[in-house]
């Protein structure tokens, strides 16, 4: 037990009173204190100030009905959202997320993870989060435009390029985000950059749809070459299969990989073969175009599909977890640890359960955190906002480049701050480094 324990527990308690029944949003804040707190009780200039305290306390937090109708004629309801952490060193950035699941407490969790991911990137950015319980899922296209209108029809108040910048997340791709900047821009009468991931034709950056999934696996090969290794030959075993999954499967094709598994809700599939470029062009179609089930994959392949399962008993040399929040656990971790797995990297937002990662770091396995291994996207978000405000598109390379290095500079932060006994504790280096750029940014504005 850590000789800050009763520290830690001191914190937790004011949290969690001040935060009931938000377990998602205790657990982030609880695994920033437990590296931050000893790190404030050898800087008594953090703890003075209580600036973890005022980091997980949001800026504003606002809550709004969002009334539709559906291709029935009849009226449904839903509620929206948007935490406004934190501004020290930006406007708030951070994701829109449609799905049922969708309450204050996970939005709370995103929000803060935002700001230390934000603050990694070394780019302007603030940290926030937003969405709805709306699930876009079996919904037509007229409906989910008549969602995200009214949606956009309250969310335009609080918004703007120099204020908040939403962006995507799960349930909000390259579709709804039209559909929302629309209407922003019919409400505002003006165009400007205030949403990112933006179609191509208005804004939008390339490699943006790419961002996440690339510099996750960026991110593991700057791990790995700390150990004198590569992607090259490894065995990657990956979960989901939207965005992120597909994108960090192709990179790490690209990189000489070897990708045997992806997943959905209903359960994942396993090609022992290798998903190659050509089966992961059939993932995109099915799941981007089509919005069918994995299951199809394996029905097409003839590959072994396993039904209400996660991927994490397959034999492999790294993990990728890209679905959501908590879908590794304490035992899916001791399994990938058997299986002789020798590097994780969270492309998701904190999908690995604290007994998991605790596992992994007793077992000397190398841990990336999503603040530090999934913050390319908002690294290209933010490079998007700088396209937008110069009135100028890079080329792929370009962007391309500026990730890997905004990546590579994320990885040097953490081994500055994480490093330890001839080693890098990862999830150690990314709060302390995050944490020490907001606040040095709060502290010289005032009492903020």
């Amino acid at each position: 037990m850590s000789k800050y324990q009763a520290e830690i527990d001191a914190f937790m308690k004011r949290v969690k009173k001040k935060n009931p029944g938000e377990p998602e949003f205790h657990q982030a804040v609880h695994e920033v204190a437990e590296s931050v707190i000893p790190y404030m009780e050898e800087h008594p200039e953090y703890k003075k100030l209580k600036m973890l305290e005022r980091i997980a306390e949001p800026e504003r937090v606002i809550m709004f009905r969002v009334p539709w109708i559906d291709d029935k004629g009849e009226f449904q309801i839903n509620r929206g959202f948007r935490i406004q952490m934190n501004s020290a060193i930006g406007p708030y950035k951070g994701g829109l997320r449609f799905h049922p699941s969708v309450y204050s407490g996970i939005l709370k969790f995103l929000a803060f993870e935002q700001v230390f991911k934000n603050s990694l990137t070394s780019l302007p950015m603030g940290g926030g989060k937003g969405g709805s319980d709306f699930d876009p899922k079996g919904k037509s296209d007229n409906e989910v435009m008549h969602f995200c209108q009214s949606f956009m029809t309250e969310l335009f108040k609080h918004i703007g390029a120099d204020i908040d910048v939403p962006a995507g997340d799960i349930g909000v791709g390259g579709r709804e985000v039209g559909f929302l900047f629309g209407q922003y821009k019919r409400l505002s009468n003006q165009f400007s950059g205030v949403l990112t991931g933006k179609g191509l034709q208005f804004g939008g950056s390339l490699i943006r749809p790419e961002a996440t999934g690339y510099g996750c696996v960026y991110f593991v090969q700057e791990m790995l070459a700390v150990k004198r290794s590569s992607l090259k030959g490894k065995t990657v075993v990956i979960s989901g299969s939207g965005n992120v999954a597909q994108y960090a499967a192709e990179k790490a094709i690209q990189l000489g990989a070897k990708v045997v598994t992806l997943s959905d809700s209903d359960g994942y599939i396993y090609d022992k073969n290798g998903i190659d470029q050509k089966k992961l062009e059939f993932v995109m179609q099915l799941k981007n175009e089509k919005r069918g089930r994995i299951k199809e994959y394996a029905e097409k392949y003839n590959c072994e599909f396993v039904k209400g399962k996660t991927p994490w008993g397959v034999k492999c040399d790294i993990a990728l977890p890209c679905a959501t929040q908590n879908e590794l656990k304490g035992n899916d971790a001791k399994l990938l640890i058997k299986n002789g797995c020798k590097a994780v990297a969270e492309g998701a937002n904190m999908p690995s359960t604290p007994d998991a990662v605790i596992a992994f770091q007793k077992a000397g396995i190398l841990f990336a955190p999503g603040k530090a291994s999934n913050a390319g996207g908002v690294a290209v978000s933010g490079l998007e906002m700088s396209q937008n405000s110069i009135r100028l598109s890079w080329t792929r390379k370009e962007v391309d480049e500026r990730l890997q290095d905004i990546m590579k500079n994320i990885h040097a932060t953490c081994a500055k701050y994480g490093a330890e006994k001839g080693k890098i504790d990862y999830v150690k280096g990314a709060n302390i480094g995050g944490f020490v750029k907001v606040s040095e940014a709060m502290m010289a504005q005032g009492h903020v």
